[in-house]
């Protein structure tokens, strides 16, 4: 074998290696998500959120927070800032969630109350059966 044919053959594997590592993203990125993650969901029990209090939780590999509010009962929001992406702290001295990286500040229903936040936190849906609550 002479120095043409492996110099060639060289490159013909970087190359295929380069277009595959520039591809593969790309396509993961327009695919749609599988089923699995579409449908998650999680049952926590109503005794472990009490009134006034809040439980951190994961539905669909996204960090959340359940509060149990004395006025509208239990209420699921996405922890994850819509700034940049920090996860939100519950203040429940101030009925509020607070971003601690740029001080972004929600209500309790996940609406902007102020700060650079372009838009409000990710609800999940919260169904009460029997002693459980079931979120997503």
């Amino acid at each position: 074998m002479d120095r043409r044919r492996v110099l060639k053959s060289l490159l013909v594997l970087l190359g295929s290696a380069l277009s595959v590592s520039l591809i593969y993203p790309l396509v993961r990125y327009l695919a749609p998500p599988s089923g699995a993650e579409q449908g998650g969901k999680v049952t926590i029990k109503k005794s472990e959120v009490e009134v006034g209090s809040s439980k951190d939780i994961v539905v669909r590999n996204i960090p959340a927070i359940v509060i149990n509010t004395p006025e509208k009962g239990f209420i699921a929001l996405s922890k994850v800032c819509t700034h940049l992406g920090c996860l939100v702290q519950y203040e429940k001295s101030k009925n509020r969630l607070l971003c601690p990286c740029h001080g972004g500040v929600y209500n309790l229903e996940g609406t902007v109350i102020s700060g650079p936040p372009p838009k409000p936190l990710q609800k999940f849906a919260v169904k009460v059966e029997g002693d459980s609550v079931v979120i997503g």
